[in-house]
């Protein structure tokens, strides 16, 4: 890889973002953990971002589309890439769209990639439009929502999608139907290196003071069953069949169970939390523990929910 020679080219082209180097990562995720990046890149347009993901695919350096840092855990020796951010002022947008629907209680609305899942959610009520309130209180941005499912038992971002706009490295500009993707726990079949940067939304009228008390009920559960008030990624394992994480880690005793300054929640056993200045290295040791003595007690094999960026094996 040529890391020097793409950081050359973006700042003899006619980029319009800005690129630091050495860029701390630990200050870019909500696990307030990880090294530096080698370079991090912030696009100000589409431009932009297929400028950069041609100079960095053309020197072959490895890049890291990152949205709101959740759901991310970083290594203690950085990522020795690309991270890539789409900036917040150009891809943060809620537009409404005309509706050509039969159904005039649909709502269409094109949101940018890089719109704040929290700000989505509560226009949505502000508006009185109905769809989104299994989205309260998830972190992070629409595009990062949309890559990975996001969602609760209550329903997930995937069916609200009506299409999705995104960046190929390899094949340039893209529209998706949401219908034409396959939406699963926790995952959609987009390629690596697709970078969501919009997409529209179906949602439909309702009445705000239903919508209101909808979300502020699953709030509550939040704040009553989880850790919000430590750092965190979230759910670190996925949910089995039939089966709660949470549980499956409770049964074995790890409630509480710690490994430098990360620990296993007493509120909520499948959040991992940084208690004090935790790293990298202590939160995988948790995970490794969890996963093995389930796998040993239960027969389980619990699969991991968030991602690893900087490890050689993860």
């Amino acid at each position: 890889m040529s890391m020097g020679e793409a950081h050359r080219r973006l700042l003899a082209s006619d980029f319009a973002g800005s690129v630091r180097c050495r860029e701390d990562m630990a200050s870019h995720t909500t696990y307030r953990i990880g090294g530096p990046a080698a370079l991090f890149i912030t696009c100000i347009s589409l431009h932009d971002l297929i400028c950069v993901t041609e100079i960095l695919t053309s020197e072959d350096v490895d890049w890291f589309i990152l949205g709101g840092g959740s759901n991310l855990l970083v290594s203690d020796e950085g990522f020795d890439g690309a991270v890539v951010v789409l900036d917040k002022d150009s891809f943060s947008f809620i537009d409404v769209l005309p509706n050509t629907s039969t159904d005039s209680e649909t709502v269409l609305l094109s949101v940018g990639g890089a719109t704040p899942l929290a700000r989505l959610v509560r226009q949505a009520a502000d508006r009185s439009l109905a769809g989104l309130e299994c989205m309260a209180g998830i972190p992070g941005t629409l595009g990062g929502a949309i890559s990975m499912n996001a969602g609760t038992a209550d329903g997930s971002i995937g069916t609200l999608v009506q299409s999705l706009n995104v960046l190929s490295a390899s094949c340039g500009c893209i529209q998706y139907r949401g219908s034409d993707l396959n939406w699963g726990y926790r995952t959609v079949n987009l390629p690596d290196d697709e970078i969501i940067y919009k997409a529209t939304i179906q949602l439909h009228q309702g009445d705000q003071k239903a919508i209101r008390s909808r979300m502020q009920d699953l709030l509550d559960r939040r704040r009553k069953t989880q850790p919000l008030d430590l750092p965190s990624c979230g759910s670190v394992f996925r949910n089995p069949p039939e089966d709660h994480a949470a549980r499956l880690i409770e049964s074995v005793g790890l409630k509480g169970a710690t490994a430098g300054g990360a620990r296993i929640s007493d509120k909520h056993a499948n959040f991992i939390v940084n208690v004090d200045s935790a790293r990298a290295a202590d939160v995988c040791t948790l995970i490794r523990r969890a996963h093995d003595e389930v796998q040993e007690a239960c027969g389980i094999d619990l699969r991991t929910e968030l991602r690893f960026l900087g490890f050689s094996h993860a």
